[in-house]
């Protein structure tokens, strides 16, 4: 639901085989549906990084790379894990090590978060243990719009909806249970390209999730130059 949007969303701004770099990537991230070398940090694996992710250990807020390093930028799912305070240092370290573009998505508003703790519920309600996430989603309000209203000179900002908030409700509910989560695997190993094209179908308000476009004004590496 949130990487096939941002594979996109990619190809509107860069081409060829550009330098990626997703924070807080988790040890697959992207790599799950892009075939290419990238590079994935966290503050930490739980479980071994999988090709063809290059996996470093870093923070958000102190990312180990120079200034506009990488080609774009990834960050999904992760901002909501992160106190209210330190977010904005994610997005400034995001930006500066980006030549082109950023795009950082999230569950996005109250409703969002609303939907989630009826989710967190239902596993209480049924005896099952919650996932990681979901438990951590209720540790903070989630994230909006506002993050970005002072990105600064040399950037442009807009966003897309992601995720439409009932579909998301009932995928989530049908995979707490195995054989959904085993007929949904068979179906993205299977037939990923129809799959892509049904969870398209699914991205109509209202969203759960969000996903905002950061990108420069100006190439500060080469002005014009198709990125490879």
């Amino acid at each position: 639901m949130r990487y096939f949007p941002i594979l996109r969303l990619l190809e509107g701004h860069v081409c060829g085989r550009p330098r990626i770099l997703e924070v807080g990537s988790g040890p697959y991230g992207v790599g799950e549906f892009y075939p290419y070398p990238f590079v994935g940090t966290d503050v930490c694996f739980f479980e071994s990084p999988r090709k063809p992710m290059l996996p470093v250990l870093a923070s958000g807020s102190e990312l180990p790379f120079a200034d506009a390093s990488f080609d774009a930028v990834v960050a999904s799912d992760v901002l909501e894990h992160i106190p209210p305070g330190h977010r904005p240092h994610v997005v400034r370290e995001a930006m500066r090590v980006a030549r082109r573009v950023v795009l950082i998505g999230f569950p996005c508003g109250r409703c969002s978060h609303a939907l989630d703790r009826r989710l967190y519920s239902d596993y209480q309600r049924l005896r099952m243990v919650p996932p990681a996430w979901l438990e951590e989603h209720a540790q903070y309000p989630f994230p909006d719009e506002s993050l970005f209203e002072s990105i600064g000179y040399g950037w442009s900002v807009r966003s897309v909806g992601n995720d439409n908030l009932q579909f998301h409700y009932w995928l989530l509910r049908a995979m707490m249970y195995s054989p959904c989560r085993l007929g949904f695997q068979i179906v993205e190993k299977c037939m990923l390209g129809i799959l892509r094209k049904a969870l398209q179908l699914a991205d109509r308000e209202p969203f759960y999730r969000r996903i905002f476009v950061l990108a420069r004004n100006s190439d500060p590496v080469a002005p014009g130059a198709c990125l490879g």
